[in-house]
């Protein structure tokens, strides 16, 4: 599970030979991706809390989310260490350089996946797991090998890394809801301009890796820059949604326009010039932008009943009656 959010700094890391043991677990877990993972798992927990916080059911949201990411990272990498040994940005990370060997990488991502989901499952509610499982299954097996194949993959990605936040909604309430989906469109429209940032950026690296993204395969940056402005336009109408349900005040509106309008500026110069400059201020945008949307949109929600309690708390035989989403990638 991972947000398609760059967890190293734009400046080329130098691969180190000395490495110590915790900085190499947390290099596997990819843990500052993590960290946003679960970040964005909290606020849709709270954003759908109504204000009877169920402090047990949360813990096990953010130990399962954190369990179901770390795993997910782990198999990633497992799988791509030999394209990570051919790029200067992944070439010392913990399977190519020998920190950590593959098959304990393995072992290790598939057992804290298994009990992640399981967590997620019987003691939040089975659509939180469900829902889990989903993200996982599309970032290892759908998007990591669709990324040498078509620079599609990008569109795909951000299917996985949008779920967190409407898993944190599922959790608090036992069913999909309108606030839900209006968190996932915000982080689904977000990745896409952070990503053709960092991968024009790092689009010689990716090259060099057999990654086709889309600035790989796109000398000019036309498509790249267009990619951009397209996402952060739908990123500016969709981020006042949760004002237009009714779910937050005018005051997060104002703020998620003028975050929009910077998010975008930032966008439509970097697809005029398509310099590292602009890209990485591009970068830098995406970083502010997030946190400080998402933080307004708790600060002025509007409380409202729970008319959706979760699983845990409803009679076994509305339990069986929940419908299991189906969710359509691009």
């Amino acid at each position: 599970m991972s947000l398609k959010v760059s967890s190293e700094a734009i400046a080329v890391p130098v691969p180190s030979v000395t490495r110590s043991a915790t900085g190499a677990w947390c290099d596997l877990f990819k843990a500052r991706l993590t960290t946003l993972v679960l970040m964005t798992a909290a606020v849709g927990y709270f954003f759908a809390e109504s204000g009877v916080f169920r402090g047990w059911q949360f813990l096990n949201l953010m130990a399962g989310t954190a369990l179901l990411a770390a795993g997910a990272a782990a198999l990633n990498q497992y799988l791509e260490r030999e394209y990570d040994a051919r790029m200067h940005r992944t070439a010392s990370r913990p399977l190519p350089s020998g920190a950590i060997e593959p098959a304990v990488a393995l072992w290790v991502g598939v057992s804290i996946s298994v009990i992640g989901m399981l967590q997620l499952t019987f003691l939040v509610n089975a659509l939180t797991g469900l829902l889990g499982m989903f993200t996982l299954a599309s970032y290892v097996f759908i998007y990591t090998p669709m990324k040498r194949w078509t620079t599609l993959n990008t569109l795909v990605g951000a299917v996985p890394g949008a779920l967190p936040p409407l898993m944190g909604w599922t959790a608090a309430t036992g069913s999909l809801g309108a606030g839900g989906w209006a968190l996932f469109t915000i982080l689904f429209f977000w990745q896409i301009p952070h990503f053709m940032a960092i991968a024009w950026i790092y689009r010689d690296d990716y090259a060099r890796g057999g990654f086709r993204m889309l600035p790989t395969m796109d000398e000019g940056g036309r498509r790249t820059g267009v990619a951009a402005v397209r996402h952060s336009v739908a990123l500016l109408a969709f981020s006042l949604s949760p004002f237009a349900m009714g779910m937050a005040g005018r005051w997060y509106a104002s703020v998620a326009l003028l975050l929009g309008l910077g998010f975008l500026v930032g966008a439509i110069r970097f697809a005029a010039t398509l310099g590292h400059s602009a890209a990485r201020q591009l970068f830098f945008a995406s970083i502010i932008y997030l946190p400080l949307t998402l933080g307004a949109l708790l600060a002025d929600k509007k409380t409202s009943p729970n008319p959706n309690p979760p699983l845990s708390s409803l009679p076994s035989s509305r339990v069986a009656s929940v419908q299991t989403p189906f969710i359509l990638s691009q």
